[in-house]
């Protein structure tokens, strides 16, 4: 049966990359698991981490199944019982769904402290699917004068298929969602009623 990790990184309760990784996740037929990054922040990686980083690439190691045999010093063991569990949800899924709004042009930091975790040299995830429900204050597709500043999904995108090894990553937007609390976008509501229904119909 195939199994689903899915992820929400919205500091918002109630947000449109939340609602739309929800009706995705409402589909599902298989199994799942559900981790909350803005609810239970996972911590950023420390020194020990980048130890066990650097034992993997001199022992040449790229199989996870084999990451745990470089993990020898107290701080290293501490390190490795939180990267454990991140990386068995991660390497568990078939798909790997992730709710995650732009902030400042990227991602959330808790979204990049739980890339960061998982995260190891020469990893390869290739077979997997990530799907990326995404949403936007402004609007930055392609062709808009913002379109340049999104280091949201190219971040994203180059990052899972660069560094993965993944060819099948989607990504589906609500835009424009500034429009319901910004006055100067007040005028563009409209769109960003549109851009929702369009991205809840697409998820």
């Amino acid at each position: 049966m195939p199994h689903l990790l899915h992820l929400d990184s919205s500091a918002r309760r109630s947000s449109f990359s939340r609602e739309l990784s929800a009706r995705y996740a409402a589909g599902w037929t298989g199994t799942r698991t559900y981790r909350d990054l803005a609810a239970d922040p996972v911590p950023v990686i420390g020194e020990a981490w980048t130890e066990i980083c650097d034992a993997l690439l001199r022992n040449g190691i790229t199989d996870p199944a084999h990451y745990a045999d470089v993990v020898e010093t107290p701080g290293q063991k501490k390190a490795w019982a939180i990267v454990e569990p991140l990386l068995d949800e991660l390497l568990e899924a078939d798909v790997v769904l992730i709710g995650t709004p732009m902030y400042n042009f990227s991602i959330p930091a808790a979204l990049k402290a739980w890339i960061d975790q998982v995260t190891f040299p020469r990893m390869s995830l290739r077979g997997k699917q990530f799907v990326i429900a995404g949403a936007r204050g402004g609007t930055y597709a392609e062709g808009t004068p913002r379109a340049p500043f999104d280091h949201h999904e190219r971040y994203l995108r180059d990052f899972i298929a660069g560094h993965y090894d993944v060819d099948d990553v989607r990504f589906v937007h609500a835009e424009l969602t500034n429009a319901l609390v910004d006055p100067h976008l007040a005028a563009r509501d409209g769109e960003r009623e549109a851009s929702r229904e369009a991205a809840l119909k697409a998820i």
